[in-house]
């Protein structure tokens, strides 16, 4: 796997935000992975809209082409990796009581 200087989720430009919502444009170039993680306050939400991403949560893994969508619940060690030779963009949407960039449980 090969790992971005900083994770591509704290990149992510975010396109809408609310009190208890927070909507992020994700793009993983090939190769690129995010760092296993999970979230005590916040599920997420995520729709490939172009490329294929290779999507873990918990001990599952699966492909997803344009137009899936996969849900993280609560809690959930998820990631997200590009296994393709294209980029790979996916909507994130971030729901909860709290979406502070402090609610991340790192797993690696």
């Amino acid at each position: 796997m090969a790992f971005a200087a900083a994770d591509p989720v704290l990149a992510a430009p975010i396109l809408a935000e609310g009190t208890r919502f927070r909507v992020r444009s994700l793009r993983l170039e090939p190769g690129q992975t995010t760092l296993l993680q999970s979230h005590l306050h916040r599920s997420e939400h995520w729709v490939v809209v172009e490329g294929t991403a290779e999507i873990t949560v918990g001990v599952r893994s699966r492909l997803a082409g344009e137009g899936e969508a996969v849900h993280i619940p609560l809690g959930q060690p998820h990631r997200l990796e590009n296994p393709g030779r294209l980029p790979a963009t996916l909507i994130a949407v971030e729901t909860g009581c709290y979406l502070g960039a402090d609610d991340v449980i790192r797993h690696e």
